[in-house]
């Protein structure tokens, strides 16, 4: 067991679960025990990722179960590479707006931190606009552009009209709730999430059960679903009980100084997921020319790796804002310390996921679809990723401790080239030469292992941090 979970700070699963739903006091990610207040704040993010993620989850059960594998395939895979690369850069500009709020939080600068989140919020909704445009504009284009297979263009053509259409709600939410985790609120999300969740079940059922809209009703039941959760979020946030951190729509409104320490953290974030993104088409493109069978076993397995991408993407997060925050209060040995306890904490849940999922992998796949030759596909998937899984760790939680400090652009340019561009060329010389499904699987355990390599680098011998005990102020320049 590694040095780090010596201590585990829980005598029982009970105090895990009351930790889980106490909410935290003010100062638990700057002061008292590291591992307990990094927990306290990882399970909320956890449980309300979870259900965030059940709402695409029941989508592909709910078609793939009573529609059947085309409605499947349209409604995972190529339909949700896309949305990534539109909405990635304004996610990324959110994160950077989540760093500006966590760092503000923690040096208790009340007026910034008004300013940011008004900032942050007048920018998510400019950013919904743009996005809701460009997707109703170039969405059939795109799933062409994939090579999306003609029986399931029109399937997912029609799921990502209706998504786009709604898709403010969700940047909405994303921002609102990327503002409350910063100021050490990861419960009130998890509560929105899973409220959320069970009105997408409610309604997955009633439109494509009961009244048979199919795909359509599946996209409806989210868009909906994600316009209640917005509509928490701000009601949540118009009655916090952090008075510098109240905001209401009316207050809505955008400082050039804010704006653009926003964009200076935001912006490279942005761009790493736009290039996730095109690597991903590139790498769609792939699995839908292997045809209908291997984009549904894609979308299958998709829905179970997720499980362990929420898991370390809350980490991720999670040291992200106690980075920013031990920043904020110039707190530098306890930030590092942090760092190691993430990694150990996220290489226990990495271990967990793997072992579960070549044990029960082809099992848990059974809930999308019956078919015995996507199931076979999905397990080649699955045995060829999941041993693999602990090479993308270091990525998670040193990127977050790295962008926590205010540096973003050198994680982007660590992942830019490691990960996209080692795909890219990787999908245009290897799989040409051996096209299969495996050829195609195996750039991920290659380029999660560079990019790992690169961090471990920077984090060990790179000037993230000042080690004179003075904050670096990165945007002083602008």
């Amino acid at each position: 067991m590694p040095k780090a979970l010596n201590h585990f700070p829980f005598e029982s699963s009970f105090d895990m679960i009351g930790l889980m739903l106490d909410k935290p006091s003010q100062n638990m990610l700057i002061s008292g025990s590291i591992s307990r207040g990094l927990l306290s704040f990882f399970f909320p993010i956890l449980f309300g990722t979870f259900f965030q993620q059940l709402y695409n989850t029941v989508d592909a059960i709910v078609v793939g179960q009573f529609v059947g594998k085309q409605a499947l395939a349209a409604v995972g895979g190529g339909t949700g590479t896309f949305v990534n690369l539109l909405v990635g850069l304004f996610t990324g500009i959110a994160s950077g707006a989540s760093v500006l709020v966590s760092q503000n939080y923690g040096s208790k600068d009340r007026q910034d931190l008004q300013s940011s989140i008004r900032t942050g919020m007048s920018l998510c909704l400019i950013g919904s606009v743009i996005v809701t445009v460009i997707g109703l504009a170039i969405s059939r284009w795109a799933l062409v552009a994939i090579s999306t297979p003609a029986d399931i263009l029109d399937y997912s053509l029609s799921y990502l009209r209706i998504y786009f259409s709604g898709i403010i709600f969700m940047f909405i939410y994303n921002m609102g709730s990327g503002i409350l985790r910063s100021i050490g609120d990861s419960r009130t999300p998890m509560f929105v999430l899973i409220i959320g969740c069970f009105a997408n079940i409610v309604l997955d059922l009633l439109f494509v059960v009961t009244f048979k809209l199919g795909v359509d009703g599946a996209a409806w039941a989210t868009v909906i679903s994600q316009a209640i959760c917005a509509g928490i979020v701000l009601y949540v946030m118009a009655h916090s009980k952090e008075d510098s951190a109240i905001f209401r729509m009316k207050n809505l409104s955008m400082d050039s100084r804010t704006l653009k320490r926003m964009l200076y953290l935001g912006i490279p974030a942005g761009i790493q997921s736009c290039m996730y993104g095109l690597s991903n088409i590139i790498i769609q493109s792939g699995i839908n020319s292997l045809g209908t069978d291997t984009a549904a076993a894609n979308a299958a397995y998709g829905r179970i790796d997720v499980i362990f991408w929420m898991g370390v993407n809350s980490f991720g997060v999670a040291m992200t804002v106690f980075a920013g925050q031990n920043y904020g209060s110039g707190n530098f040995s306890r930030l590092k310390k942090g760092t190691w306890i993430g990694l150990a904490l996220a290489l226990a849940w990495t271990a967990l996921c793997s072992v579960a999922f070549l044990l029960f992998g082809r099992q848990i796949m059974t809930l999308f679809t019956s078919d015995e030759n996507v199931l076979d596909i999905g397990v080649q998937i699955l045995w060829t990723i999941a041993p693999f899984f602990l090479t993308w760790i270091s990525i998670e939680i040193l990127s977050g401790t790295i962008r926590g400090c205010g540096q973003s652009l050198v994680p982007t340019l660590f992942t830019a080239f490691g990960i996209c561009l080692v795909r890219v060329l990787w999908m245009a010389f290897a799989f040409p030469a051996f096209p299969s499904i495996i050829t195609i699987m195996i750039s991920y355990p290659l380029t999660w292992t560079l990019t790992s390599s690169l961090f471990w680098i920077y984090f060990r011998w790179g000037k993230w941090l000042r080690l004179d005990g003075k904050p670096l102020k990165l945007w002083s320049r602008l």
